[in-house]
Formats: C-alpha cells, sequence, structure tokens
C-alpha cells in the first residue's frame, strides 16, 4: 500500500461487529485513524466536528465511511436524509458504503438509487473485501 486513509468512519450500534471491523482495517493497516459512532445522530455530530469522548485523532472528513441500515433512533436511511442536508465542507470527498446483514434485495436496490452511496456489502469486513474497496475507490493507495 502506497498511502493510507486518513480516517475511516464505522457507524454501527453493534459492538462485536464494530469491533470486528475495526480489526479488519487495523490488521489492512489502510488509514491513520478508525472512528466509530453507534448512531446515526452521533455520526453526524462526528461528520458536524463535534467529537465524541473516546475518539483519537483529528479527522473530521472522513475517507470511507460504512454505514448500517438496522439501528435503533435514527436507521442508517435516516442518517442518510440528514447526510444529505449537510454543507459540503462537512461531507468532503467521502466514500459511503452501507454494510449491513440484510438480505433483503429491496435494501440493495434502495441503496442503488441514492447517489451518496457508493456500494452495498456485507458485514462484518473481511480483509478480501476491503482491499478489493480499497482498490475500486483509492486506487492511488495501492
Amino acid at each position: 500500500m502506497k498511502k493510507m486513509l486518513n480516517c475511516i468512519l464505522l457507524i454501527d450500534d453493534d459492538e462485536p461487529t464494530n469491533y470486528l471491523n475495526r480489526m479488519t482495517v487495523e490488521q489492512m493497516g489502510c488509514a491513520r485513524y478508525v472512528a466509530i459512532t453507534q448512531s446515526g445522530q452521533e455520526a453526524l455530530n462526528f461528520l458536524m466536528g463535534h467529537r465524541q469522548p473516546g475518539h483519537k485523532g483529528d479527522c473530521p472528513h472522513p475517507d470511507l465511511i460504512f454505514l448500517d441500515i438496522n439501528m435503533p433512533a435514527m436507521d442508517g436511511w435516516e442518517f442518510l436524509e440528514k447526510y444529505k442536508k449537510l454543507p459540503r465542507e462537512q461531507k468532503a470527498e467521502v466514500v459511503l458504503i452501507m454494510l449491513t446483514t440484510s438480505l433483503n434485495p429491496d435494501d440493495e436496490k434502495r441503496t442503488s438509487q441514492i447517489p451518496e452511496v457508493a456500494g452495498f456489502e456485507n458485514k462484518p469486513l473481511k480483509e478480501p473485501q476491503l482491499e478489493r474497496l480499497l482498490k475500486r475507490y483509492f486506487p492511488d493507495y495501492f
């Protein structure tokens, strides 16, 4: 790998999934920081610069976001509606991937109709899957 992403943001309410996804990203050595938010609102706050305790480093503009669909309070779809309304500088040039256990084909179809979403993947992340995504969306890093 030539250079690392600045930040990968994981948005998922499931702690074991976050742990596995963080481990995969860290084992790949592809990002300086891995930020985890456990709700859509916490993720919006992160993107708007309101840091939660425990976040390492300063990465207000992640390069890559993995977003879960099914979360309490604000699900992935609701997050996307609010994300679309963020000022451009708070979204930056982010690649946003829906990362879910959903087997519902309607979810994948709905995802494909949202311009802000680059892809739809199954969780948890695995190294070959992450490597494929990095090569596709960040070819300068390989």
